[in-house]
Formats: structure tokens, sequence, C-alpha cells
């Protein structure tokens, strides 16, 4: 077990670890495990700034280790950018760098709580999930979005990690596998029907693409419950130095990634705009 003063001298020195092995997840997306101490204590939400060599250094969140193994971790990737595609294309025995983990994290609820997730969006919620289900009182569902049957991934471990404590709820937009429809379409019908039984769930929690959770977070206000999303910007330092992922007034590396709704819906450039690698705000 690390120390606080031995992570706090440590996260911010780059530390070289290799690629023990690669999962396919999907067509699309793959896991790469690896031993690392601090990575393995990540909270949830909390990202790893990882430099891929000859190429760049960019945010990712930190996944758990599908063996369970102390000290392992994992980064999920799918591949899309130059940056990303070069992560994705490691193999064994590749080397890559890592400073973090980094941020704020997210905060644990007691009660009734819905977990709502899209894509790679989903490595964050597992690790709360994983936080919530060793806790005593609290039920978690968890609702999982994906494109198709093919991009489902990590339904097994969500099952394993929800167990009796709640359920797992698998989407797709175009009805190939579980619901037909959007994760907010699920979400919507669960507080509806909560709402009409004199029910109330404590807590909703997303990551995921950003308009999926404005979506979800638009909702969840009107039902007037509380909610936490892990945001994502283009980060380049990490320690909230550049502001390259500044989001309205917050540099989200430290303010967030994770923040409350409240916060975010009150932050106009939330689903509209963002910051491309020139700080120029595009539209998203």
């Amino acid at each position: 077990m690390l120390t606080d003063t031995d992570s706090s001298m440590g996260k911010d020195r780059m530390r070289l670890v290799r690629v023990e092995e690669v999962r396919d997840e999907s067509p699309t997306v793959r896991t790469l495990i690896f031993k690392d101490d601090l990575a393995s204590e990540a909270r949830a939400g909390q990202f790893l700034m990882v430099w891929i060599p000859r190429v760049d250094e960019i945010p990712m969140s930190v996944m758990l280790d599908p063996y369970d193994r102390a000290g392992y971790a994992a980064l999920t990737v799918r591949r899309h950018g130059y940056s990303s595609t070069a992560l994705y294309n490691m193999h064994e025995g590749s080397t890559i760098g890592l400073r973090g983990p980094y941020g704020r994290a997210f905060t644990a609820s007691n009660g009734n709580v819905i977990l709502v997730g899209g894509g790679t969006g989903l490595v964050p919620l597992l690790r709360l999930c994983k936080m919530l289900s060793n806790s005593t009182g609290i039920r978690v569902t968890f609702i999982m979005g994906s494109r198709s049957k093919d991009e489902v991934i990590f339904e097994d471990l969500a099952r394993r990690l929800v167990g009796n404590n709640g359920k797992v709820i698998v989407c797709t937009d175009d009805g190939s596998y579980g619901f037909k429809g959007y994760a907010s379409d699920m979400l919507k019908a669960l507080l509806e029907d909560a709402s009409s039984k004199g029910e109330r769930f404590d807590m909703v929690y997303t990551c995921g693409p950003e308009a999926m959770m404005l979506k979800v977070l638009k909702i969840v206000d009107e039902y007037g419950l509380e909610a936490q999303a892990s945001l994502e910007r283009i980060m380049k330092c990490g320690i909230g130095l550049c502001s390259s992922c500044c989001i309205g007034r917050y540099v989200l590396c430290k303010d967030g990634p994770v923040m409350d709704a409240r916060d975010i819906l009150a932050c106009n450039e939330f689903g509209a705009y963002a910051r491309d690698k020139s700080g120029r705000l595009v539209r998203v």
C-alpha cells in the first residue's frame, strides 16, 4: 500500500511501464493491461496522462484490471484519431509512460443510484461500480449504451460487479441487442416508472459522449435529482497550468473531470463548444 507521501511525490514523475496483455473488447476497442501501483489505486473518475513514445501525451481514464490483481491497472482505448490509434496499436511488450492519477473523482452516494455510460465512457463507471457494490445499503442500476451489438463492451464485468446489489441494462441504438434506443431513453423510462410508484433515486452518475451526457443531465434536472458527470476535454499538462482543458470558468484537470450537474448545466459551453489544440472554440 502506498502512503500519501509516496503518492504525492511519485505521481508527477513519468513512470515507464510495459504492456503485459492486450485484450480486444470490440472491433474498435482494446484494453492494455500493465502493472503500476499508483494507477491501480486511482479513485473512480481520475485520469492518467499517458505518453505514447514519439507520438503524444493524452489523458485516459483508469480501467480496472480484469483479473482484479493488486498493483495492476489498464487503459481502454477506441481507435479514432492519430494518438488514440497509436495507443490502440500498442502490443504486448510495448512501453508507455504514465503520470498521475490526477483530477477530482466521483463522490459516493448512499441508497439507490443509477450509472449511465456509453462506449469507453464506461471505464470510470466500472471503477465506481466496484466501489459502490462493495458498500452496504447501495443498490446500483447500470445502464450501458452502445451503437450496436458488436460494440457492446464490459457487459460481463458489469454484471459481476453489480452482483445481487442491482441490475445491468444494455441498450443499443439500432436494437441489435438489449433495449432498442439510447441510454438516456432508458434513464427517462426508469425515472418515470419510479415517479409513478412514489419511489426515488438518490444519485445519477454518467460518463460517455457529450451529447448523451447533456441529455442525461437535463432529464435528471427535470426530476430534481442530483447527478455527477465525468467530462472530457483536450489536456496538455494535466496539472492546471496550461488551461487547455478550460470549460467556462473551470479548468477540467483540476476542477474535474468529475463535476456536479448543476455546475455543468450552468456552463453554456457544455454540449455546444470545446477547445481544439490551438485553444480555439469549435462546435462539438
